[in-house]
């Protein structure tokens, strides 16, 4: 039987993203900014849920594309609401677009906006060594100076607990336990 952080352990969607993508350093502004969205989209809510939603939003924001998404209208955003199984929470979906705009900004400064992201740990992911899940901090030192710096740039949904999700979801922080199997698959 396979050795996994325990809260993957719940159904098959939890494991595959466990398994596939969490911790997993990325460098692809796309996926980054699918996972900053994803990410603020839990706030308040489980991460199965927004997993369960993800082809859904996939496919209401043109697979995360970055321009699409910040050219989006309030018009398509009510229509996305109305139509598309995504959370229905106004300000979240608004944010998609405000993200993409920010991202856009962060562009016109650095080559790519998963340069800007990987500055704050020097380019290397941030190994921790925890015996259990329930050593894992909500945030840290390095997350609390991302989201401030994200808030100012015009970046919503970014507190220093769903940033430190966000770090984890692209591989800054690689915080799969020590016995997970999973962990030096990075």
């Amino acid at each position: 039987m396979e050795k996994r952080c325990l809260w993957a352990q719940s159904n098959m969607l939890m494991q595959n993203y466990h398994d596939e993508e969490w911790c997993k350093p990325s460098w692809d502004d796309r996926y980054i900014f699918e996972m900053l969205i994803l990410e603020g989209a839990q706030a308040g809510l489980s991460w199965n849920i927004v997993l369960s939603k993800r082809n859904a939003y996939q496919e209401a924001f043109d697979h995360f594309d970055i321009a699409h998404c910040a050219e989006l209208t309030d018009a398509n955003l009510l229509s996305i609401k109305e139509n598309c199984a995504v959370i229905k929470h106004g300000a979240k979906l608004q944010s998609v677009r405000t993200n993409a705009q920010a991202v856009l900004s962060i562009l016109k400064e650095w080559d790519s906006f998963a340069e800007f992201l990987w500055s704050y740990t020097d380019g290397k992911t941030i190994h921790n060594n925890w015996e259990t899940d329930r050593q894992i901090p909500a945030q840290s030192s390095v997350s609390v100076q991302l989201s401030k710096d994200l808030k100012k740039r015009g970046f919503k949904f970014v507190g220093p607990v769903t940033t430190y999700s966000f770090m984890q979801a692209i591989g800054m922080i690689n915080d799969h336990i020590k016995d997970c199997e999973y962990r030096t698959q990075n």
